[in-house]
């Protein structure tokens, strides 16, 4: 690893971890596209561009691809001089992909550098024949996820060359593992027939091939003798097209095999040479690796572009569906910030008692003598009933548990009427309890007002701080102040002002005047703004809980990882590969020439 691809691989791996972090599980429109890019992009990442990047110098890949029957199996061991691959023998005998290398190469790829969600198993090339029914027909379970490693005199240096699994295959854990390989290698030789070469699945993948700018080229195998330069033109013409015009073509026409099972050497000898050319010219290998990382990296960053702007859209809806909850909610608040205003709490049993406690119309009638003398008077309206005292907190407290309760019963209700109204709301909320308040609200509640009523009662303490203040507090009662100042709180719209009308009525007025007697006018209007304050926080937090019910169902949406981390990291990525990315890409360019392009076989 040279010390330029460092930045480059720290640039990669912040890529790789913010495309892991684009969460995606809502299933919109463009879901699906965007989740098959992002497993491309970091198998792709993982399995090809990381450790090209590392050393462009390291042996080529060469990945022999095609559909079921087209005959690579049997091209491979052509090339090899023997019958290496599952149509021949090779201990231990497996469908899996067979990676031959040259002697003493094995350390490339014994390793996870390429291809690491794929473990090694070393083979043995046995050079003898088995029957077709036998070779390769029954795989090893415990085989599966793995590759083996064969090591072969017929391979040239500096390349590799692997067999894969068909790109058709019924089964779809074969034709993921193709696709697998086929993402991993430096350059193809694909293998069709003259029957098939029109097929969509091929030229799927040789559009692929030509995003990436990998070398590639195409062998057109079974051709029938006399046909072969119309067949050999019309693929020609349809790879460039398709932006493969330099894809070389080895044409083999139909011929039979011989005892083992073998073409003859001469049906495969432009394709060995062509390959052999590419091994033996280092510069020609470097800038082959060269081109096709770079054209995988700009489908890497194009890919995340795409992901970036999908992860997006999820934030946005979840954000939307969220902002339904939310208004749902903030107007429950309202609902109990305006009942704890206006006096409604103030009505019934609760004026009744609190009436039982400042004495009869004749105390509302004598207010103002009350004010100016009459504390001994005041002291035994509190301190004489004890009891009524409690009842009016107890009532109070029983209407306020009430209103929290209704409040927070409509907004569960209407929230989910409204997200499951909405079309990927109906798929996120699934739990048919989030359309009522929660279990623990009812205790909840009961907990919110013992708490508020515990921080007036030290509000009230800590107002009466003089020793003669504290003493007239002292002979009402703490508990009868702070009740006189939750009244004064329930009673009214605006803040304590001398001119103001309580709603409740004079009883109101008394509990106003008795606290403006202990601590004075602006003393009384900052402890009712701050009592206020403290329930709307309380009762804020209270509903920010229940709500977050919902956010919970969104968990997934909303973990970390966003569109705009996502293109930061595509940016910083492409910033240390941006003087190679300014060069014009691989298929603008005409690749170096490596042997013949068509290699006729001897005809039967």
């Amino acid at each position: 690893m040279s010390d330029a691809s460092l930045p480059r691989l720290a640039a990669l791996d912040t890529l790789r971890d913010e495309l892991s972090n684009a969460s995606l599980p809502l299933d919109l429109n463009e879901t699906q596209r965007a989740k098959a890019n992002q497993s491309w992009a970091i198998q792709q990442i993982d399995d090809y561009i990381a450790p090209r990047l590392a050393n462009l110098d390291a042996p080529l890949l060469a990945v022999a691809g095609g559909s079921t029957g087209a005959g690579k199996s049997t091209i491979v061991n052509a090339i090899v001089g023997s019958p290496v691959t599952r149509t021949g023998a090779i201990r231990p005998t497996t469908r899996q992909p067979i990676l031959l290398h040259a002697p003493g190469e094995g350390e490339w790829f014994e390793t996870d550098r390429i291809l690491p969600g794929l473990s090694r198993i070393r083979g043995t090339a046995t050079h003898q024949v088995l029957p077709s029914s036998q070779a390769g027909a029954t795989p090893d379970a415990s085989l599966i996820g793995s590759v083996v490693l064969v090591e072969d005199p017929h391979i040239p240096k500096h390349i590799a060359l692997i067999d894969a699994p068909d790109i058709d295959s019924i089964a779809d854990e074969n034709r993921a593992l193709a696709s697998q390989l086929l993402a991993a290698a430096d350059l193809w030789f694909f293998v069709t027939t003259a029957n098939r070469y029109a097929d969509a699945v091929p030229w799927q993948l040789l559009d692929d091939a030509a995003t990436r700018d990998i070398t590639v080229a195409v062998v057109l195998n079974r051709v029938p003798p006399g046909a072969e330069q119309e067949i050999q033109h019309d693929l020609q013409r349809m790879l460039h097209e398709r932006g493969l015009p330099h894809a070389p073509v080895f044409t083999i026409t139909e011929q039979p095999l011989d005892q083992l099972g073998m073409l003859p050497p001469a049906a495969v000898a432009g394709l060995r040479n062509w390959l052999g050319t590419i091994a033996a010219d280092s510069a020609s290998r470097h800038e082959l690796a060269r081109r096709t990382v770079l054209g995988s990296a700009r489908k890497l960053t194009h890919m995340s572009h795409e992901i970036a702007i999908a992860r997006d859209v999820q934030l946005r809806t979840a954000e939307d569906l969220m902002r339904i909850i939310d208004d749902e909610y903030e107007d429950a608040i309202d609902d109990v910030r305006e009942a704890t205003r206006d006096g409604q709490l103030l009505r019934g049993e609760v004026l009744a008692r609190w009436q039982d406690v400042v004495g009869t119309s004749d105390a509302f009638r004598g207010i103002e003598t009350w004010v100016s003398g009459a504390r001994d008077r005041v002291t035994g309206w509190f301190t004489g009933k004890p009891k009524t005292v409690e009842q009016v907190e107890a009532t109070l407290e029983s209407g306020l548990h009430a209103v929290i309760v209704d409040a927070a019963s409509r907004a569960a209700a209407s929230s989910w009427q409204r997200v499951r109204a909405t079309e990927h709301g109906r798929h996120v909320f699934s739990d048919a309890t989030l359309a009522h308040e929660s279990d623990s609200l009812n205790e909840s509640a009961a907990r919110l007002m013992r708490d508020w009523q515990a921080a007036l009662v030290e509000l009230v303490r800590t107002q009466a701080a003089g020793k003669r203040t504290k003493a007239r507090v002292l002979s009402l009662g703490l508990n009868a102040v702070t009740v006189a100042l939750m009244i004064v709180v329930f009673a009214s719209t605006a803040g304590l002002t001398g001119g103001e009308v309580a709603i409740a009525g004079g009883s109101a007025v008394v509990g106003q005047k008795l606290l403006e007697t202990l601590f004075g006018d602006e003393a009384v209007r900052k402890l009712a703004t701050q009592a206020r304050d403290d329930l709307e926080l309380r009762v804020t937090s209270l509903f920010r809980a229940e709500s977050l019910r919902y956010s919970a169902e969104l968990m997934p949406v909303t973990a970390p990882g966003s569109g705009d981390k996502l293109r930061s990291a595509i940016a910083e990525f492409e910033a240390t590969l941006r003087d190679d990315l300014a060069a014009p890409p691989a298929s603008q360019l005409s690749p170096p020439t490596f042997g013949s392009q068509t290699t006729n076989g001897p005809r039967v």
